[in-house]
């Protein structure tokens, strides 16, 4: 594997683990900073395979297919984290969550389905179809329970 492969995958699977650190840093609930946290490592996933779609980023089978699975990985813990209905002044979490959180979990389980079936991300074209899938969902979530 050459230096740039290898320096592209580390950055993949760390930033997911170093980002959040620096994020959420107003935050001062330890329950809204653990959501944060995993949150932020799916949004980390989201902005690989998007930087990859628009050509900011080489394209990285491995490290789209890993960027995946981290959002899937991470999505499974959604409903856990969001299960109290906890607030902070950093929080982008909206009260709705709660007032509907059969649905905020059905949309979080969406994701993760949409994200664990996806089969190996081998070209461009199905970066391009799995950015919008799982985008989507992204998007239906934040629509209504992100501020």
């Amino acid at each position: 594997m050459n230096f740039v492969k290898t320096t592209l995958l580390a950055m993949a699977f760390s930033a997911p683990l170093a980002a959040p650190l620096l994020a959420h840093e107003d935050a001062k609930n330890p329950v809204v900073i653990e959501r944060m946290k995993t949150m932020k490592a799916i949004g980390d996933g989201m902005k690989t395979l998007s930087e990859m779609s628009k050509g900011e980023a080489p394209f990285d089978a491995a490290i789209a297919d890993a960027s995946v699975a981290i959002m899937a990985e991470k999505g499974v813990l959604i409903p856990a984290k969001f299960e109290a209905n906890e607030t902070d002044p950093a929080t982008e979490a909206l009260p709705a969550i709660w007032e509907n959180f059969e649905d905020f979990v059905k949309k979080s389980e969406d994701m993760v389905m949409i994200a664990s079936s996806m089969g190996p991300i081998g070209d461009e074209a199905a970066l391009g179809a799995a950015l919008g899938q799982i985008g989507g969902t992204c998007k239906a979530c934040h629509r209504d329970y992100r501020k």
